[in-house]
């Protein structure tokens, strides 16, 4: 029947017509998958997962960077300014996000992407692995790199410094994480935020094995532990004296004893150490801590 001016189209799509019909069943489908993709793609490059690579100069950060990112070593430069680049798990190793998806699930194939943000390592530029710890961006996980062979516990003078300098510089990003959850002004814990001791270049002779970093490295923050300590003490402030403030300037259990990186487990610090190295002779060994940053993605 020919449509007449008291019949139009509209009238018509809002009828119990085929037409009608199709078109309502078009919308239903079209319009959450239109707006998933647009929200979807909208937010995902501003709220990519990251991870911030912080250590002491020398340990191998760029390097690690540059091997994650590109997935070959290359000739890299002690870095001045921080350097972000998007990373993409490797297929073969299982986001912990995707743990419970089925094994034929598409999304198991698809590469998991993150952002690593690598930080100078000398002194004086320290202040922008700070930064991130302080105001992070959707942060993950810290990993902080040392070189294993460096820190050696031999008798010579170098590998005693350069252990005093990481275990600073450690006990300095440790001592952040503690205030994140000691200065919360409400009474929910602050999320967990884990940190992976990367020890660096264990295919070298010289290198201490992972559990060796560990135990080299507690013990040299004790003693930065006690010497901060004893700093405070002789500027004449008396232990009955100090308030609030003063005691988050201790690490770990109020800066008396040993200090063991499972005290940060109070403050939702979860500590690891695992070995590996960048570069060798047969090639790199990064498996550990591949699996460490899938572990928590």
């Amino acid at each position: 029947m020919p449509w007449t001016d008291s019949q139009s189209w509209p009238s018509s799509l809002m009828g119990p017509t085929p037409l009608a019909i199709g078109v309502a069943i078009l919308l239903v489908l079209s319009v959450p998958l239109f707006l998933h993709l647009v929200i979807y793609r909208s937010t995902s490059s501003t709220t990519l997962p990251s991870f911030l690579l912080v250590g002491p100069s020398g340990a191998g950060k760029t390097a690690l960077l540059t091997l994650f990112e590109r997935g070959q070593h290359v000739e890299t430069r002690t870095s001045q300014v921080p350097i972000s680049v998007e990373v993409s798990l490797p297929v073969s190793t299982n986001a912990a996000s995707l743990k419970y998806r089925s094994v034929n699930d598409p999304s198991n194939q698809v590469h998991k992407k993150f952002l690593l943000a690598d930080t100078p390592g000398h002194g004086k530029l320290r202040h922008y692995a700070f930064d991130g710890v302080i105001k992070p961006q959707n942060l993950k996980g810290i990993i902080f790199m040392v070189d294993a062979a460096d820190i050696s516990m031999g008798n010579s003078g170098s590998g005693n410094e350069a252990l005093r300098q990481a275990a600073e510089y450690l006990h300095d990003i440790l001592l952040l994480l503690q205030k994140r959850s000691t200065s919360s002004k409400t009474s929910k814990a602050p999320k967990e935020l884990p940190i992976l001791i990367a020890a660096n270049k264990l295919d070298l002779f010289t290198a201490l094995p992972a559990p060796l970093v560990r135990t080299a490295l507690e013990s040299e923050i004790s003693n930065v532990r006690s010497s901060k300590t004893k700093g405070l003490l002789d500027s004449g402030i008396g232990m009955n004296d100090l308030d609030i403030g003063e005691e988050k300037e201790w690490l770990g259990d109020g800066g008396d004893g040993k200090f063991e990186f499972s005290q940060m487990d109070e403050v939702n610090v979860a500590v690891s150490v695992a070995g590996g190295n960048v570069l060798g002779a047969d090639g790199q060994d990064v498996k550990q801590w591949w699996d460490w940053i899938a572990s928590n993605l």
